[in-house]
């Protein structure tokens, strides 16, 4: 009962719903007390509500932000609570008091300094808000940043101005109580006092020194540092806060480029959520920004997702545009007709290709390479399941998409049978549940059987942590909590300031990452790895969400996947491990086979999960395992050879496209000069010696010039 009122209310806990409840009761009592009247009551109401809403504000709870939108926001409720103490006075006979008058006046001023106070917060962080955001380009040298005002004068500033009504409210009850005006009179001037100084500290930063210089200086000082830097790949995305994972999957290939890289975003929430780099970052979220951008020595663009966004790049002739993706898979995303929009469009082996050429939406074969895929080097390959050791099963299934089609994902009609299979599988295995970040944000049948899927889990970990026949060394895992504890310290010592809360402004100037720092937090992201899987039991199971551990990880401590059709499975697919596939939307199994090329070495699995019998038998028994060497011709015709590295590939086919877009910008500027040429001079260079006409050229159309 109270998780389906969690989920109707959609709070995180169950104390953010007794938070609520409180809250809500709490101003009813108010006014009862206020009617009664009775002091002691209203204190102990007021307090209630106090504390409920303070709470519900440090979760971030959506009941608050509900609240906002049927005008009952926070403004609202505090002058409710003060106008109900104006009440209790006036019934406690206090009306010709002059403490009354005080708590009248007061409680008008100090909701009137609500207004210069909001509009100076908001001014504050218009101003701070620069037109572009950046990370490892040096803006310091060029523009004077100013640092930002302290965090807690900006950080929950609303809340945090309401609450010094505080002194006035308790001065006044203890006036009603003790029938003395004077501690009235000193809570009534703590809150003035305090509210007029809040709004004065704040007045020094919206104007002078303190403040960011304006956009034209700012893209000024951005031209100056693309004119230095010279930037010639640019990997360009645009997205939702969730689809972040999206372009942090290649910022590694972009650090191993042999050209200058550069990473253009075009929302502040994806710059938010980035992993760190090396490589230099500019966020610009205005199009008419971006197309004034001194974008010339540019020759290659990367584009990680089909977004109407990427109009404002691809309108650029100068460089070369190619859909590289976020992942290689059967569905149908991996061959949108948008991509007859690029250049090239780049797949990891030859299935990509055929897949266009069977899709038959546009993209031409000339116009499709090969170059593997440069993030599956983490992937180890398997060895067969450590002696000592149950088998680990990932289950992996991927979201539900926004089309409706069943046979997107696994989760909603075969999810519980294959997890309640594995758990009750005899030998034991253990389940890592690691569901896709999008689930349930469409379908909330999904979104159900996910948490039904959880609570699965999570039971069967339970009754194994009771099983007499499993044990586990608790002192190592200590350590490992321990070490786990250390390394996230010094993790977030080293990131800094990070999320929603950071100062745009004190960001770009100073979100420079130093190699050795940035060394440093892949090493310990690799230690925190191994610790958090030391952390617990080898053979409890285990609902693993959010960014850490990364799906990789989850590979390399697997033996078996099963999942849907998607990147996740030609990803896995590197690692050689047997996997199963769901046939969700029962096309039966030779179609399916037919139909998507990444399961033609799966196990195929209907929606009651009957057939994970043969993939358990394969990870037990490996060389009994009928499909061995099918995944091993698999993987190449998905992902391509070994050799040449992938990324060597990759950095291959950026040079060659490298090439072909300064052949084409040679071409433009020899017929724009060409064009612009005197017809009588024109006359001369044709009659012109061979050696005199490409001098001629040369000072007409400056293309062999350094």
């Amino acid at each position: 009962m109270i998780s389906t009122a969690i989920r109707v209310a959609r709070v995180g806990s169950a104390a953010e719903l007794a938070a609520a409840a409180l809250m809500m009761l709490g101003f009813p009592c108010l006014m009862l007390a206020a009617l009664i009247p009775s002091v002691y009551a209203f204190v102990v109401a007021a307090a209630v509500t106090y504390l409920a809403d303070h709470f519900l504000h440090r979760k971030g709870s959506y009941l608050i932000n509900r609240l906002s939108k049927v005008r009952a926001g926070l403004s609202i409720r505090f002058l409710i609570r003060q106008l109900l103490l104006i009440l209790l006075l006036a019934r406690m006979s206090l009306g010709d008091n002059l403490v009354f008058y005080a708590a009248v006046a007061c409680f008008i001023a100090f909701y009137g300094l609500q207004a210069p106070h909001g509009a100076l917060v908001t001014l504050i962080r218009n101003r701070r808000r620069m037109p572009v955001a950046t990370r490892n380009v040096d803006l310091k040298s060029r523009v004077r940043i100013p640092d930002a005002p302290p965090r807690r004068l900006l950080d929950r500033s609303a809340e945090k101005m309401l609450h010094l009504d505080l002194f006035a409210v308790a001065g006044l009850l203890v006036s009603a109580t003790l029938d003395d005006a004077f501690v009235g009179f000193i809570g009534v001037g703590v809150t003035l006092v305090l509210g007029c100084l809040y709004v004065a500290v704040l007045l020094p930063y919206v104007r002078g020194r303190r403040t960011p210089p304006k956009a034209d200086v700012v893209l000024a000082a951005l031209d100056d540092w693309l004119t230095a830097y010279r930037p010639e790949t640019v990997l360009y995305f645009s997205g939702s806060k969730d689809s972040a994972y999206q372009v942090n999957m290649w910022l590694e290939t972009m650090e191993q480029l042999d050209t200058r890289p550069l990473i253009i975003l075009r929302e502040r929430v994806i710059l938010n959520s980035l992993a760190p780099t090396t490589v230099p970052v500019i966020c610009v979220p205005g199009g008419v920004h971006l197309m004034n951008m001194d974008l010339t020595t540019v020759r290659v663009a990367l584009y990680a997702a089909n977004v109407g966004k990427n109009i404002h790049l691809l309108r650029v002739p100068t460089m070369k545009h190619v859909f590289i993706g976020h992942g290689d898979s059967d569905k149908l995303a991996s061959v949108n007709p948008y991509s007859k929009v690029y250049d090239e469009v780049w797949t990891a082996g030859r299935a990509g290709r055929d897949r266009y050429a069977i899709a038959d939406v546009g993209v031409r074969d000339e116009d499709i390479v090969e170059v593997g895929r440069p993030q599956l080097a983490p992937i180890t390959t398997w060895r067969g399941v450590p002696e000592g050791r149950i088998p680990t099963v990932l289950y992996a299934p991927t979201w539900e998409g926004w089309d409706g089609n069943p046979g997107n994902t696994s989760i909603v009609l075969a999810g519980e049978n294959i997890v309640k299979k594995l758990v009750k599988a005899d030998p034991p295995v253990r389940v890592l549940y690691k569901p896709h970040p999008f689930t349930g944000t469409v379908s909330s049948r999904a979104g159900a059987a996910h948490r039904r899927i959880t609570a699965l889990v999570e039971k069967a970990a339970a009754e194994r942590a009771a099983d007499s026949r499993f044990s586990a060394d608790t002192a190592a895992q200590e350590r490992a909590r321990g070490e786990l504890t250390r390394i996230e310290a010094r993790l977030a010592e080293l990131a800094g300031v990070t999320g929603d809360n950071v100062d745009e402004a004190e960001a770009t100037r100073d979100g420079i990452v130093g190699v050795r720092r940035h060394e440093e937090i892949a090493r310990l992201r690799a230690e925190w790895n191994d610790a958090y899987w030391r952390s617990f039991p080898e053979y409890e199971h285990k609902v693993i969400s959010g960014a850490e551990p990364r799906l990789y990880d989850c590979f390399n401590v697997s033996d078996a996947m099963v999942s849907d059709i998607s990147s996740v499975v030609s990803d896995f697919i590197a690692s050689g491990k047997p996997y199963a596939v769901t046939d969700s939307g029962e096309l039966g199994a030779e179609e399916f086979r037919r139909q998507n090329t990444a399961v033609r070495a799966a196990t195929i699995l209907s929606n009651s999960a009957a057939e994970l019998g043969g993939l358990l038998d394969a990870v037990r028994d490996p060389s009994a395992d009928p499909l061995a060497g099918d995944r091993k011709e698999l993987k190449q015709y998905l992902l391509g050879p070994d050799e040449p590295k992938s990324i060597d590939q990759f950095n291959t086919a950026v040079a060659d496209l490298a090439r072909k877009a300064d052949i084409r910008n040679v071409g433009q500027e020899s017929r724009v000069g060409a064009a612009n040429v005197d017809p009588a001079e024109a006359a001369e260079l044709t009659t012109a010696l061979p050696a005199q006409r490409n001098a001629s050229a040369g000072d007409t159309d400056g293309v062999n010039a350094v």
